[in-house]
C-alpha cells in the first residue's frame, strides 16, 4: 500500500489518460459485440477496480477486448439473442478461468503456434472492420426495421444500399477517421501537446460537436436516434442500479451455454496471457507477472462482470501500453481508471449519449487495422511458408466460418506442417566419401510410424555390397513399426551383400 501511495503522482495522471482511451473503446467494443453499450462500460469498471486489485500485473489494464467482440456477437446469436443467457455463460467462463489458474494453466498460450495466434488476431481485426461498415455508412437498420431493410437490399441490390446511406453518419465517420489518422501519423509524433491527449478522445469530442451542429441545424445533415449512443439516464441511485442486467441461470440446462463458456474462457485466457507477455516486455522495470494469479484475477472479474451485466474481460494491450506510455508505475493506475469510468456513467451519461455510433465505428476501424495491418501479412510471408500458410488458413477460416472453426482450421494446418517436417526428416543420410559405398544413417530423436515410408525408401535405395551404419545414439523414441523395418532390413541385407552395423540400438 505504501508503494502504491508513493507512486500516486505518476499513477494518477496515467489513470486519467487510460480512462479517456478506455471509454470510447468500451462503447465501441460493446457496439461491435451486439451488446448493450452500458455492458461495455460495466466491463471497464470491473476490469479496472476488481481485476486491477486482484491482479499481480503492475501495469496491465483490463476491460472489454476487441478480440472477443466477434465471439460475443456470435455467442449472443447462438443463445437465441438473449443477453441474459449470455451473461450466465460469462459467469461460467470466469469460474473456468479461476479453475485454470489453480491447476497451473498460466502457460496455455505457449501451446498455440504464433502463426495461428497472429492469424486469429488478424481475422478478428478484419471482422471488426467489416461489422462496423454499416454504422459508418448509417445503413444499420433501426430496431424493428431489420427485416424490411434486408428485403429491400435483396430486391434492389447496390442501388438500395447506396440509397440507404445516411450522409450525416458518413460525414461523422469520415471526419473522425481522418482525425484519428492525422493524430497518430502526423500530430502526435511532431507536437508534444497532441501526445498528451489520446486520439480516440479527440475523435469522440469532434463527434459530439458534429452531432450538436446537426441537431441545431447549423449543418444540413442529421442523425437518427438509433445512430447515437443510448445509455439509460437514471433519476436516482435505485434506478441506476436497476439498469444492470442479471444472468439468466435457467439456461444452464442447455449444452450450448457450456460451449460458449468454454470458448470464452479459452480465448479470453489466451488473449490475456499474450497481453501479459507483451506488457512485461514494455515494463521499464522488467517485472514479471505471475500468470496463474492473472488467470484467477481475470476469472474473478468475469464472474463479477457477468453477474452485474457486463461484457467478458481480458487484459488489453491498447490500454496497458497507454498506461506505460503515460507514466503508470503500479496497478493503482488501473484501479483508478475503473473508478473514473464508474463516476462518468453515474454523473454524465447525457454527455456520452451525444456520441454518434459512426464515431465509435471510426475508432474501431483503427483498432481493426492495427490488428490486421498489411505489413503483418508481408512479415508472415517473409518468415516462410511454414508460418504463412497456417496464418493465412486461420484468417481465411475465421472470415469464412467463425472464430472457433477458424482457429481449428489454422491449428489443423499447423499440425500438417509439423507432420510434413516430421515425415521428411526422420533421419539424416551421410555418405562416407563421394562415390563410396559406405553410408551412415543418423536417426532423429523421435522416429514414429509416420516415418516408415521415408525410411523404407532410403533403405531400399542402398546399393548392393554397401556398408551401412544405422546410428540411434541420439534417438529417445523409436516406434515399434520402425524397429520392425530395421529388423527386416538387417535380415535381408546378407542376400544383397550389405554389411549393417547398429549403434545405440538393440533390435532383439
Amino acid at each position: 500500500m505504501n508503494t502504491l501511495l508513493r507512486e500516486l503522482k505518476h499513477d494518477l495522471p496515467a489513470s486519467v489518460v487510460v480512462f479517456f482511451v478506455a471509454v470510447p473503446l468500451c462503447l465501441g467494443i460493446a457496439l461491435a459485440s451486439g451488446a448493450p453499450l452500458f455492458a461495455g462500460l460495466i466491463a471497464g469498471v470491473v476490469g479496472g477496480i476488481v481485476v486491477g486489485a486482484a491482479s499481480g500485473s503492475p501495469l496491465g489494464v483490463s476491460g472489454p477486448a476487441a478480440g472477443l467482440a466477434v465471439i460475443v456477437l456470435n455467442a449472443i446469436a447462438t443463445l437465441g439473442g438473449s443477453f441474459e443467457a449470455f451473461l450466465a455463460a460469462v459467469v461460467l467462463a470466469g469460474l473456468l478461468q479461476i479453475l485454470m489458474g489453480f491447476v497451473g494453466l498460466g502457460s496455455i498460450a505457449y501451446y498455440f503456434p504464433s502463426s495461428v495466434i497472429k492469424g486469429m488476431l488478424t481475422g478478428i481485426g478484419l471482422l471488426i472492420i467489416i461489422k462496423q461498415i454499416p454504422h459508418a455508412l448509417g445503413t444499420f437498420p433501426a430496431p424493428g426495421a431489420a427485416g424490411e431493410a434486408s428485403a429491400t437490399a435483396a430486391g434492389d441490390g447496390i442501388g438500395a444500399l447506396l440509397a440507404a446511406i445516411t450522409p450525416g453518419a458518413l460525414v461523422v465517420a469520415a471526419v473522425s477517421l481522418t482525425l484519428l489518422l492525422l493524430w497518430d501519423g502526423v500530430l502526435a509524433p511532431r507536437f508534444k501537446p497532441f501526445r498528451m491527449l489520446p486520439g480516440p478522445l479527440a475523435a469522440v469530442a469532434v463527434g459530439i460537436l458534429l452531432s450538436s451542429l446537426f441537431a441545431s441545424g447549423a449543418l444540413p445533415w442529421s442523425l437518427a436516434a438509433h445512430q447515437m449512443v443510448a445509455i439509460p439516464i437514471a433519476g436516482s441511485i435505485a434506478e441506476f442500479l436497476g439498469q444492470h442486467s442479471t444472468p439468466d441461470f435457467s439456461v444452464l440446462a442447455r449444452t450450448e451455454v457450456y460451449v460458449v463458456a468454454l470458448v470464452l474462457a479459452l480465448v479470453a485466457s489466451i488473449e490475456t496471457l499474450l497481453c501479459v507477455e507483451a506488457t512485461d516486455r514494455l515494463d521499464p522495470q522488467k517485472r514479471i507477472t505471475p500468470t496463474n494469479r492473472e488467470l484467477k484475477a481475470q476469472g474473478l472479474g468475469n464472474v463479477v462482470s457477468g453477474m452485474i451485466g457486463g461484457l467478458p474481460i481480458t487484459q488489453v494491450i491498447v490500454r496497458s501500453s497507454a498506461n506505460i506510455t503515460f507514466g503508470g508505475r503500479t496497478k493503482l493506475s488501473a484501479i483508478l481508471h475503473g473508478v473514473w469510468i464508474m463516476v462518468s456513467i453515474a454523473t454524465v451519461p447525457w454527455l456520452l449519449n451525444r456520441i454518434p455510433l459512426a464515431t465509435l465505428a471510426a475508432v474501431l476501424f483503427v483498432v481493426g487495422y492495427k490488428l490486421a495491418k498489411p505489413s503483418l501479412f508481408q512479415q508472415m510471408y517473409r518468415h516462410g511458408w511454414e508460418q504463412f500458410v497456417p496464418f493465412l488458413a486461420t484468417v481465411a477460416g475465421i472470415l469464412a466460418t467463425d472464430l472457433l472453426r477458424g482457429i481449428a482450421i489454422g491449428m489443423g494446418v499447423a499440425v500438417v506442417v509439423v507432420l510434413h517436417h516430421n515425415l521428411r526428416n526422420p533421419f539424416t543420410l551421410q555418405q562416407h566419401a563421394p562415390g563410396s559405398e559406405e553410408y551412415r544413417i543418423q536417426l532423429a530423436e523421435e522416429v514414429s510410424f509416420l516415418n516408415k515410408g521415408r525410411i523404407l525408401e532410403q533403405l531400399a535405395a542402398v546399393p548392393p555390397r554397401a556398408r551401412v551404419v544405422i546410428d540411434a545414439t541420439r534417438s529417445k523414441v523409436i516406434d515399434f513399426d520402425v524397429r520392425e523395418i530395421l529388423r527386416d532390413f538387417h535380415r535381408s541385407a546378407s542376400a544383397r551383400e550389405i554389411a549393417v552395423e547398429f549403434r545405440g540400438l538393440t533390435l532383439s
